[in-house]
C-alpha cells in the first residue's frame, strides 16, 4: 500500500517539479491498481513455497512509473505477504547503490526481488522481467524495423494483464 501511495503522490503533489517520468506515474498508479484488483493468489505456486520452507524477508527495488515494476510488483507482493513473508519496497531512485548491485546489461532496470534469509544475506534474486517479456525484448533489439518499439509495448503490455504476474512468481 505504501507504494500504492508514492505513485499517488506523484501524481498529484511530485516534489521534483522537473521529473521526466512524471507521465508514466499516473499510467503507472493505473496499472499497480488494475493488478491488484486481478490478481489472485495461485495455491499451487503458495504451496510450493511452503513446500521450499521460506521463511526470510522479500526486498524489491522498484519505482511505480516503471511498467514492468507496475504490472508485477503488486502480485509478487501480494502473494509473498499472503506467504506471510514480510515484504519491503526500496525506490531505486532514492539511492541507487542498491540497484548498482543488481544491474540488468549494465542498466538499472527494474523491478528486482530480492530474496533474503533472515540474517539479511541475499538468497537469490529476479528480475527485472519474465523469460515472456525478455523475449518480447530481444524481438524488438534483434529488429525494431519490423517489430516496433509501439508494438513491444502494446504486446507487453498485454502479456502482463493477462498473465496477472504468475510467470514473476513462477521464476
Amino acid at each position: 500500500e505504501a507504494y500504492v501511495k508514492v505513485a499517488e503522490e506523484r501524481i498529484h503533489n511530485n516534489p521534483n517539479k522537473n521529473d521526466d517520468f512524471q507521465e508514466y506515474y499516473e499510467l503507472g498508479f493505473q496499472r499497480i491498481t488494475r493488478t491488484m484488483k486481478t490478481y489472485k493468489v495461485d495455491e499451487l505456486q503458495l504451496s510450493e513455497l511452503k513446500n521450499k520452507d521460506f521463511k526470510g524477508k522479500v526486498l524489491i527495488i522498484s519505482e511505480p512509473w516503471f511498467g514492468d515494476a507496475s504490472a508485477t510488483v503488486p502480485a509478487v507482493s501480494k502473494f509473498f505477504e499472503t506467504a506471510e513473508n514480510e515484504v519491503k519496497i526500496f525506490m531505486r531512485d532514492s539511492d541507487t547503490s542498491l540497484i548498482d548491485q543488481y544491474l540488468t546489461n549494465g542498466g538499472r532496470a527494474i523491478p528486482i526481488v530480492l530474496l533474503l534469509n533472515d540474517d539479511f544475506s541475499v538468497k537469490t534474486f529476479w528480475g527485472p522481467r519474465p523469460e515472456f517479456g525478455r523475449e518480447l525484448l530481444k524481438k524488438f533489439k534483434a529488429n525494431p524495423e519490423t517489430y516496433s518499439v509501439d508494438e513491444f509495448h502494446n504486446d507487453l503490455q498485454v502479456y502482463y494483464a493477462k498473465n496477472r504476474g504468475k510467470d514473476a512468481i513462477e521464476e
